[in-house]
């Protein structure tokens, strides 16, 4: 594993009458239009991003699978690796969007219903091409078993797995699904915490930490930056593999380069 830590813009794609458009929100809803996926991409890869995350929000929800299109004319337009996420559920899912030109699936919702998946999909086209994204909310009922989250004063918290978008709560603790996910075979984690999502307060280090100290596969920090230090503290204080950002790229608070410059700065290691 290298030791180089990976800056990706995430882009959250909603389907309309031009094939999909990236939009932003808070906790996931109050959506904004940001642009189109294909052109953003372009220009992130311009900056320096070392890879890509395409989210299709609606896709489970809706019950479809994820834009195609939008797949096949980024593999056409952009060199660095993108990763697509949202309506994957079958093992002939993941064909098409690699055969479209993805390097990698994002699972979330079928990967809980369906935990088989996970392993069968590792298995076929092997554990880097799998990503499991963990879509967590904070949870002050601690009354759950095997609750190992505390704050600095000692404050004891359980982070429930959400699915549907983060509509739906399934009483699964976040950190033993990490473990779990990783005993599957996944190749690394996407944590995003919803309680964060779009607020740009900073990544949840809690949990961010819990899980990449649970887990030895790579994990993305996601859900909240809104600084420079935010996302190093994604690197520093939550030991994540990668810093994952939607707001301070699409509204040009910050640039690819701008995050680093400051992780150079700070003595943390990225790709040139």
């Amino acid at each position: 594993m290298s030791n180089e830590k990976r800056i990706i813009p995430c882009l959250d794609l909603l389907l309309d009458e031009k094939g999909g458009r990236v939009v932003k929100g808070v906790e996931f809803e109050g959506l904004k239009d940001a642009g189109d996926p294909v052109e953003l991409a372009k220009k992130y890869e311009a900056q320096g991003a070392d890879e890509i995350i395409f989210l299709d929000i609606a896709a489970s929800v809706q019950g479809r699978e994820t834009i195609l299109d939008v797949i096949q004319r980024a593999a056409e337009a952009i060199s660095i690796p993108f990763t697509i996420g949202g309506g994957i559920s079958t093992l002939e899912n993941i064909q098409k969007v690699l055969d479209a030109g993805a390097a990698k699936v994002s699972i979330n919702t079928a990967g809980i219903e369906n935990p088989e998946l996970i392993s069968k999909a590792a298995e076929k086209f092997g554990a880097d091409k799998i990503v499991m994204a963990i879509d967590c909310k904070r949870n002050l009922d601690i009354s759950v078993e095997d609750v190992n989250v505390f704050d600095e004063n000692g404050q004891k918290f359980w982070y429930e797995v959400m699915i549907k978008g983060g509509n739906v709560g399934t009483g699964m603790d976040t950190v033993n699904w990490a473990k779990q996910i990783e005993a599957l075979g996944a190749g690394e984690i996407l944590l995003t915490v919803k309680d964060r999502d779009g607020v740009c307060g900073g990544y949840d280090l809690l949990i961010t930490r819990a899980v990449a100290e649970a887990v030895t596969i790579p994990v993305i920090a996601s859900g909240g930056a809104g600084t420079l230090e935010h996302m190093a503290e994604g690197v520093l204080k939550g030991g994540a593999d990668a810093v994952l950002a939607a707001s301070i790229f699409h509204f040009d608070k910050y640039t690819v380069g701008d995050v680093k410059e400051e992780f150079r700065k700070r003595g943390i290691p990225v790709k040139s």
